[in-house]
């Protein structure tokens, strides 16, 4: 096992990149809306889990530099799924709101991402579910151990 390290750091990014891209691809013909980017579906997560959040903890969420996270959110309000306000506190700052047709389309999202997945996996071997499972706390403990790193 040891030394193997490369190799598994290699396919699983590459299996994750996949099996995100085809469950985006398969989402699009089912969720309603203009077609949006990854990085515009996790930034109206963040600002749905943090409304009012201003765009450099938006880009440490991210972990995106500020002037990329500016970027998506221009894109996003001119879709309207995104309000950006300038901070009573600080008038060169700005905070960050959902619209309500953003509210909708993650939920709607959300959805159909559990569905299609849950759909899925209920086709596979008992045994192959139950080894997802177990991978589970492994992939948070990789997520915990790669967020930790870059805080240093």
């Amino acid at each position: 096992m040891l030394g193997e390290e490369p190799v598994l750091g290699e396919e699983l990014m590459a299996t994750m990149g996949a099996l995100r891209r085809l469950v985006g691809r398969r989402l699009r013909s089912v969720v309603p809306g203009p077609p949006l980017r990854g990085a515009h579906v996790e930034l109206l997560q963040v600002v749905e889990k943090q409304p009012g959040i201003g765009i450099a903890p938006a880009g440490r969420a991210l972990h995106l530099a500020a002037n990329s996270v500016s970027t998506l959110v221009n894109q996003l309000i001119d879709l309207g799924m995104l309000v950006r306000q300038t901070a009573p506190d600080d008038r060169r700052a700005a905070r960050l709101w959902l619209t309500e047709v953003a509210a909708q389309r993650l939920a709607s999202w959300r959805r159909a991402r559990v569905d299609l997945i849950a759909a899925t996996m209920a086709g596979l071997p008992v045994a192959d579910r139950q080894a997802l499972a177990r991978a589970l706390p492994a992939l948070r403990a990789l997520l915990d151990a790669l967020d930790t790193e870059e805080g240093r």
